[in-house]
């Protein structure tokens, strides 16, 4: 762990200024098409939830724009549930998306909860 104190520093900081909602909470508000997931994981291709949109952390802030040009679009963000849903989160508040959510715990909590998955 000592080696990645630096991102989980970073990780803690960015949750301080976002909002988490569970895994479930996520599946709800995907199905009714009240909010969009973005998948930030670089594992896409493996596994990925149905109806998700995939950008990459390293690439999110480059994309959205084009793909979610309206700033008041519910986007829940997620990755694999070690930290960069948070960061990616943090960093499209900061673009002026006003209704970003991260999913707790991500991927992991979404599979663990026996939601749907893809390949």
């Amino acid at each position: 762990m000592a080696q990645h104190a630096r991102f989980e520093k970073l990780v803690a900081e960015a949750k301080k200024k976002i909002t988490e909602i569970s895994p479930q909470d996520a599946a709800a508000k995907s199905k009714s098409g009240e909010a969009l997931i973005v998948d930030v994981r670089d594992e896409w291709d493996e596994e990925h939830i149905p109806g998700a949109m995939h950008m990459s952390r390293g690439t999110i802030e480059l994309d959205i724009e084009e793909k979610v040009p309206d700033t008041n679009a519910l986007i829940i963000c997620h990755c694999g549930g070690g930290g960069r849903f948070a960061l990616a989160a943090e960093s499209l508040q900061k673009m002026g998306y006003k209704n970003v959510r991260s999913m707790a715990s991500g991927f992991k909590a979404w599979k663990a909860a026996g939601l749907p998955t893809t390949k």
